[in-house]
């Protein structure tokens, strides 16, 4: 029996990736056990927010043999404390049938570089508590914010809210 060499790269994504994005969303979605429908996202919207202007995100694609495997979608944030922009991944996610070819720690490594390149102070992400990947962030000295001298609680306003409150601000504010 022959062992089998495989070929990983990772890339900068461009606008003919939308559809390999698009997948992996749903697979990423289908891991976290979330129903199909809860991924609303198109090849339009990757087209419009990914590769036109405004750039709403950058991503990395990884191929394994020539077939997208996996992918980091990220974006730029910004830190009062450090007057500096940072990267916030989004997604970061292989498919379970390429994973331990050290993909995962490739595409995490090349966010790194384009934070280290552009002067990032720091690179955010959220990861599920059940999430066994957690570990692999541990072991690169990737912290849990609970780890640091504060705990920070990741919150969320969805549409509902956004509405309502958007109701109540001033009209005068939106006037050139």
């Amino acid at each position: 029996m022959s062992i089998r060499e495989y070929r990983s790269i990772i890339r900068t994504a461009t606008a003919a990736d939308a559809g390999a994005i698009v997948m992996l969303v749903q697979a990423l979605a289908a891991y976290e056990h979330e129903p199909p429908e809860s991924v609303k996202l198109t090849e339009a919207d990757v087209l419009r927010d990914g590769f036109s202007e405004p750039r709403r995100f950058e991503a990395l694609i990884a191929e394994l043999d020539g077939a997208p495997v996996g992918f980091a979608l990220y974006f730029h944030n910004y830190s009062t404390w450090e007057g500096r922009a940072g990267i916030y991944i989004e997604d970061l996610f292989v498919l379970e049938s390429a994973r331990g070819h050290g993909i995962g720690r490739q595409l995490i490594t090349a966010v790194a570089a384009i934070a280290h390149q552009r002067g990032c102070p720091r690179v955010d992400l959220n990861v599920l508590d059940w999430n066994p990947t957690r570990e692999f962030y541990h072991r690169l000295d990737i912290t849990h914010m609970q780890d640091e001298r504060q705990a920070w609680l990741p919150y969320r306003m969805r549409r509902p809210a956004i509405a309502t409150l958007a109701a109540e601000a001033d009209p005068a504010w939106f006037k050139s």
